[in-house]
This record gives structure tokens, sequence and C-alpha cells, in this order.
């Protein structure tokens, strides 16, 4: 079980940046991807960005890619989103959450792979 808490959100100005944190709780954490989502009024949530449990392996949704990164610390049990050159459109709240299943070396982007859901973080990016 991973149960998560994400922190880091706020209000940023359109080409600002912005870290989210996903800390984790129990012994599992490294045994799993983690995977960030977003959804925004109105909207259907929608995936972010995901990282394997293993070698770092990264994926993430083409309207993030080349702005966000994604990235792990196992001895932390965190998971970070580094978020650059922040848009409107980013505004949202953000999620993170835990595969579903352990050990997936390449990590996946539907939302129903993913378990113990945080209660999310904020992101209000201004223009």
């Amino acid at each position: 079980q991973v149960p998560v808490v994400e922190s880091g959100g706020g209000l940023v100005q359109a080409g600002g940046s912005l870290r989210l944190s996903c800390a984790a709780s129990g012994r599992s954490f490294s045994s799993y991807a983690m995977g960030w989502f977003r959804q925004a009024p109105g909207k259907e949530r929608e995936f972010v960005a995901a990282i394997s449990w293993r070698w770092g392996t990264t994926y993430y949704a083409d309207s993030v890619k080349g702005r966000f990164t994604i990235s792990r610390d196992n001895a932390k049990k965190t998971a970070y989103l580094q978020m650059n050159s922040l848009k409107p459109e980013d505004t949202a709240v953000y999620y993170c959450a835990a595969d579903k299943a352990s050990h997936r070396l390449v990590p996946v982007d539907d939302g129903y792979e993913y378990e113990y859901w945080g209660q999310g973080t904020q992101v209000t990016v201004s223009s």
C-alpha cells in the first residue's frame, strides 16, 4: 500500500515554475511506478506524467513534454513534478497516485491502473 499526500501547488504567473511533491507512506513505495494526473474545472482527469519504480523510465503527456519533469527519491519515499514554463491551461488540481501493479517496467497513462490517490493540490496559472 502506498498512501500519498500532494503539496507544492499555488498561484503563479504564466511562464513561471512550481515543484509539486508527492509524499508516500508505507514500506512499498520503491516497488511501484508513480503517476501525476490533473483535472481542470469541467474537464475529465488527464494523465500528466509517470515514472517507473526502477531505472527512472518516464512518460509524459504531449501537452507537458519539454516543460515538466517527473522524478522520484525512493529513500525519501517522494515523487516530484517540476513544472516550468507554466501556461494558463495548466491550471488544475494535480493528483499523484501509485500504480496498482508493482514492478511495472514501463509506466502507463491509464488512470484506472493507479490507486491510492492523494487529495490533490491546486495549481493556478494567471495570464
